[in-house]
């Protein structure tokens, strides 16, 4: 089936370059709006699997519209598309519930790969903003209390959360692993389950808080 799109940004000809890259890959654009109340408005009838979310909006911050769209349907995935690259803006959205960070200056191949990887639950970032990420989960695991009962995982569910911990993609992991990509994902996606976590960028937070980044 096709991935199913919503493309949030209140610049007309952005909107459209970006909804024109995504149609031309072979998504399904169900949605181009300008406003975050308006993207609120639209997404029960769009049903995207993924929101491309600009920042920066007129009347909503992108922030507030992540929390909205996310309460509205808990299996929505949002990918930021800003123009900001700033770390607080970064883990303002990923706090929100975003499971993804790009910025404006990514190519078009680098967007339409994004959005992939989104709707596989793959949390995607601009080069240099995931070792920003990593390091902020580090700073917080370092204060964290780690919980009383740890689920059972599997001795590779527990590999794959180490790589994950360390900032890998699923190709990386795969490769490392000498698995498929596939494979990666399914062991995520049981982890996520053993877990009770929504998505990759809670799995990371997970596993550093738990000290699964340092090498054993």
């Amino acid at each position: 089936m096709s991935v199913r799109v919503m493309v949030v940004d209140d610049h007309p000809i952005w909107r459209d370059a970006v909804a024109r890259d995504l149609v031309e890959a072979g998504y399904d654009v169900t949605a181009m709006v300008g406003e975050g109340a308006q993207a609120i408005r639209v997404a029960p009838a769009a049903r995207p699997d993924v929101v491309v979310l600009d920042l920066q909006l007129p009347d909503l911050s992108g922030v507030e519209v992540v929390r909205r769209l996310i309460a509205l349907d808990p299996a929505i995935r949002v990918l930021m598309l800003s123009a900001s690259g700033e770390q607080q803006d970064v883990l303002d959205a990923l706090k929100a519930g975003a499971l993804g960070y790009l910025v404006k200056s990514a190519k078009p191949a680098e967007l339409v790969d994004a959005v992939a990887r989104t709707a596989a639950g793959e949390a995607v970032f601009t080069v240099g903003l995931a070792g920003l990420v990593l390091g902020e989960y580090r700073r917080l695991a370092a204060v964290a209390t780690p919980p009383v009962d740890t689920p059972r995982l599997t001795a590779r569910e527990t590999e794959v959360l180490r790589l994950v911990a360390k900032g890998l993609s699923y190709r990386q992991i795969a490769e490392r692993l000498v698995v498929s990509h596939r494979t990666v994902q399914n062991h995520v996606q049981n982890t996520l389950g053993k877990l009770q976590l929504h998505n990759r960028v809670e799995l990371t937070r997970y596993a550093i808080e738990q000290g699964y980044d340092r090498d054993r």
